[in-house]
C-alpha cells in the first residue's frame, strides 16, 4: 500500500509518517518536498534507519498548480497512491493574510487536484477545530456551514480549505480537525511557539522573580481545546483506514478541556513557578461597551504599554482574543471511530513538565538572544569614568576585550595611562582621556573632544564617584563632605549625560550606564552624603527614561553591593565583610548593556526597598541596630579611634546582609 503526503517534513507530517511506517503491508511512502526542505527531508530519512528507504522525495510547492509536480511524475505515479494526506498548511495565527491564503486555499486546491490525477483511493485533510471559526456553543463534527466568527484570516483559511474538498474533490475525502496541537507527550518535542507556548515566558519570568509557594493573581478564560502531536497522528492514520467512514469530519480533540487557568496553572506547577491562586475571569471585560475598549486601546500611551508588555513576554497581538474562546467540540464519530484502539487523549497534567523542559531547552526566545558582549558594543565607542582602578578598570577591560574602543577618563593621567598600556597589550582599542570630572567646564570639553576625535559615543559608563563613610553626627561641621561628593557623582555625572544627549538623540542610539549603591535602597545609615548624591542621579535617570524613552536612549542603573576597590580601602573592617570583585561588578554592568533594564540590584538590594516600603519602622529598626554596631571609620575629625577589625557579630549580620554598606 503506497501513500502520497503534503506537509511530510512538518512537524504533524513526520509523525503521521512515523505512524504509516509502522503499519503492516506498507509500501512507499511519497514526500512532497520543497526544493529548500530538501534538507530536512533527508534528516527524516536518516532519522528513521531501514525504514527510511521507504520514504521517496517529490519535488514539488502546494502554492503551483498540481503542487509543482512534473506531468512526468504525474504520470509515473498515476494509479500507484491509495491514500493521499494534505497537511501542508500555515499552521500559524501570527503569519500575515496572504500568505496564509496561498498556502492553506489555493494549497488544498492544489492538492485535491493532484490527487485526482494520481487517481487517489481517498484525499485525507488536516483541518483544524479554526475551520468552526468563533461559533458560539457546541460544534459537532457533521456541523460546517454553520460556522461563524471568521474575521481571524486563519479561521476563513481553514474553513475555506475544507469547503474545497468537501466541494470539489471528486474522489472519497476524510476530514480531521485537531485541536490546538502541543508538543509530543512522551518526549515533549515542538516545532514552534504557540498557543499555551506564547504565555511560558511570562511562567518563567515570575518564577524568576517569586517563590513557588506565593500565591499570585492570573487571569480565567474559557476552555482551550489543546492534544499533543502524537495522538493526532496515531488518530488520524486508524481513523484513515477503518472502512465506510469517507466524507466525514473528526474532531480529534480533548473530550473534557481545560480553562486557561488551569491550563497556565498546570504549565506553572510544571515549571516551579508561583500559582495563580486568584483568577479573575476575562469575561467580566466583556460588560464594557466595545467602542469603549476601542477607544481606549487606539490613545497613543496605552497601545505603547501595551505593545512593550507583549514584547516582553513574546505574546502576539491577536493572543487575547482567545481568552473567551466560545466554541465547544464534540467527538463522538472520533472516539466511536478510535474504540478498542487504545488512542486517547493524555492528560495534560501527565506531560506538561515534558512540553515545558523542551520549551526551556530548545525554544525559549532568550536561547536566541546574542548574549555576547561583542554583540552589542562591538566596534563601538564606550566611555568608561573611573577607569584607572576598580570597577572602573574592570569594566574597560571587559569592554576592550569585546571589541569596543574603549575612552578611559579619570583624573590621574598616570593611571590612565598605565591602563590604557594593558588593554593595547592584550589587543585592545583603548583612548585616555584624563578629566577632574568635578569641573563642569572640563566635562563639556570632554564630550566634545571625544566625539570630535571618534565620531560619536554609543554606551556612557558613569562609574567615577566619591564615598564618604561618616555618621551625620561626626559631620556638622564638614558640609563640604556633602557638597564635595554631590559635585562629582551627581553634577559630574549629570553634566556628561546633558552633553552626550543631543549627539545620541539625533543617532537614536545610545545607552548610560549609571553606578550606583545598594545604599539608595536600603537606606545605608553612615552613608548620608554617598547615598544622597547617587540617589539623586537615580532620580534623574527615572524621569529622563520617561522622557527619552521613544528616541533609542536608554538609561540604566545599577545599584552596586559593596565591592572590594580601593574606594573601601581606608575602612578596614570591611577587609573581614563578604564584597564582591571588581570583575563581579563588570558583569552587571555587561548585563546592564546586553539587556538595557531600567535597573539592576540584587535580591537583597530589592528585599531592602521593598520592606522600606511596607513597613519603614521595621526598615529603620534594623538600619539602626546596624548603626549602633559598626563604629565610625578609624580616622574621623583626624582623630584615630574605633576599630580596625571586626568582630565576630559584625561578621555575621555583615554575612547575613551581604553587599549592604555598614
Amino acid at each position: 500500500m503506497n501513500y502520497f503526503v503534503t506537509g511530510g517534513t512538518g512537524f504533524i507530517g513526520k509523525y503521521l509518517i512515523i505512524e504509516l511506517l509502522e503499519r503492516k503491508g506498507v509500501g512507499t511512502i511519497y514526500v512532497l518536498v520543497r526544493s529548500g526542505s530538501k534538507k530536512k527531508f533527508n534528516v527524516l530519512k536518516a532519522s528513521l534507519g531501514d525504514l527510511g528507504e521507504k520514504l521517496v522525495a517529490v519535488t514539488g510547492d502546494i502554492t503551483r498548480p498540481f503542487c509543482g509536480v512534473s506531468p512526468a511524475q504525474r504520470k509515473k505515479l498515476a494509479g500507484e497512491v491509495k491514500h493521499f494526506f494534505h497537511l501542508a498548511a500555515i499552521y500559524d495565527l501570527a503569519a500575515d493574510a496572504d500568505s496564509q491564503y496561498k498556502a492553506n486555499v489555493e494549497g488544498t486546491r492544489h492538492a485535491v487536484k493532484l490527487a485526482e490525477a494520481l487517481s487517489a483511493k481517498c484525499f485525507h485533510h488536516m483541518s483544524s477545530i479554526a475551520a468552526a471559526g468563533m461559533f458560539p456553543g457546541i460544534f459537532r463534527e457533521d456541523m460546517f456551514e454553520e460556522a461563524q466568527g471568521l474575521e481571524h484570516p486563519y479561521f476563513p483559511t481553514k474553513h475555506d480549505s475544507e469547503g474545497i474538498v468537501r466541494n470539489e474533490c471528486s474522489i472519497p475525502w476524510r476530514a480531521y480537525r485537531p485541536g490546538l496541537v502541543v508538543g509530543h507527550s512522551e518526549t515533549g518535542e515542538m516545532d514552534k511557539v504557540d498557543g499555551p507556548y506564547y504565555f511560558f515566558k511570562g511562567i518563567q519570568k515570575m518564577r524568576r522573580m517569586l517563590p513557588a509557594w506565593m500565591p499570585t493573581l492570573g487571569i480565567e478564560g474559557s476552555r482551550i481545546n489543546m492534544v499533543p502531536v502524537d495522538y493526532v497522528a496515531k488518530a488520524t492514520v486508524h481513523i484513515a483506514h477503518k472502512p465506510k467512514l469517507d466524507g466525514r469530519a473528526f474532531h480529534l480533540t480533548e473530550p473534557k478541556p481545560k480553562r486557561i487557568g488551569e491550563i497556565l496553572n498546570i504549565f506553572a506547577q510544571a515549571a516551579h513557578a508561583p500559582q495563580m491562586t486568584m483568577r479573575i475571569d476575562a469575561r467580566m471585560f466583556s460588560f464594557v461597551p466595545a467602542t469603549v475598549r476601542q477607544g481606549l486601546s487606539m490613545l497613543p500611551p496605552v497601545r505603547r504599554i501595551t505593545n512593550q508588555v507583549l514584547k516582553d513576554f513574546g505574546l502576539p497581538p491577536d493572543i487575547f482574543k482567545f481568552v473567551n474562546y466560545p466554541t465547544r467540540f464534540d467527538n463522538r464519530d472520533a472516539e466511536t471511530a478510535l474504540k478498542g484502539s487504545g488512542i486517547k487523549v493524555p492528560r495534560l497534567e501527565d506531560y506538561a513538565w515534558r512540553l515545558w523542559d523542551y520549551w526551556e531547552r530548545h525554544l525559549d526566545p532568550d536561547l536566541f538572544i546574542d548574549r555576547s558582549l561583542r554583540g552589542h558594543v562591538g566596534d563601538k565607542v564606550v566611555v568608561v569614568t573611573g577607569a584607572s582602578s576598580g570597577i572602573g578598570k574592570a569594566t574597560a577591560f571587559m569592554m576592550a576585550d569585546a571589541g569596543a574602543r574603549v575612552v578611559l577618563v579619570a583624573r590621574s593621567e598616570e593611571g590612565l595611562l598605565e591602563t590604557k598600556a594593558e588593554i593595547e597589550a592584550e589587543g585592545g582599542v583603548a583612548h585616555a582621556y584624563p578629566c577632574d570630572l568635578t569641573d563642569l567646564d572640563a566635562c563639556d570639553k570632554l564630550i566634545d573632544d571625544i566625539i570630535a576625535d571618534l565620531g560619536a559615543i554609543h554606551v556612557l559608563v558613569n562609574n567615577a564617584g566619591r564615598s564618604i563613610r561618616r555618621s551625620i553626627q561626626h559631620s556638622y561641621d564638614r558640609f563640604h563632605d556633602f557638597e564635595r561628593t554631590m559635585q562629582l557623582n551627581y553634577f559630574g555625572s549629570l553634566r556628561l549625560i546633558m552633553r552626550c544627549l543631543p549627539h545620541m538623540t539625533a543617532a537614536r542610539e545610545g545607552q548610560f550606564v549609571n553606578i550606583s549603591s545598594i545604599g539608595v535602597l536600603s537606606n545605608a545609615p553612615r552613608f548620608s552624603a554617598y547615598v544622597a548624591s547617587k540617589a539623586a542621579l537615580d532620580a534623574f535617570s527615572r524621569c529622563a527614561s520617561s522622557e527619552f524613552s521613544d528616541t533609542g536612549v536608554s538609561f540604566t542603573t545599577i545599584n552596586m553591593p559593596l565591592v572590594r576597590t580601593p574606594m573601601i580601602a581606608p575602612t578596614k573592617m570591611y577587609d573581614h565583610v563578604p564584597t564582591i570583585s571588581p570583575d563581579d561588578a563588570a558583569e552587571m554592568v555587561k548585563q546592564a548593556v546586553i539587556y538595557r533594564p531600567q535597573r539592576i540590584a540584587t535580591r537583597l538590594g530589592i528585599f531592602a526597598q521593598v520592606l522600606h516600603a511596607v513597613a519603614p519602622k521595621v526598615s529603620e529598626i534594623v538600619m539602626n541596630s546596624a548603626f549602633r554596631m559598626f563604629p565610625d571609620s578609624t580616622s574621623r575629625k583626624g582623630v584615630s579611634q574605633g576599630q580596625a577589625h571586626a568582630s565576630q557579630e559584625q561578621i555575621a549580620f555583615a554575612s547575613l546582609m551581604r553587599g549592604i554598606h555598614w
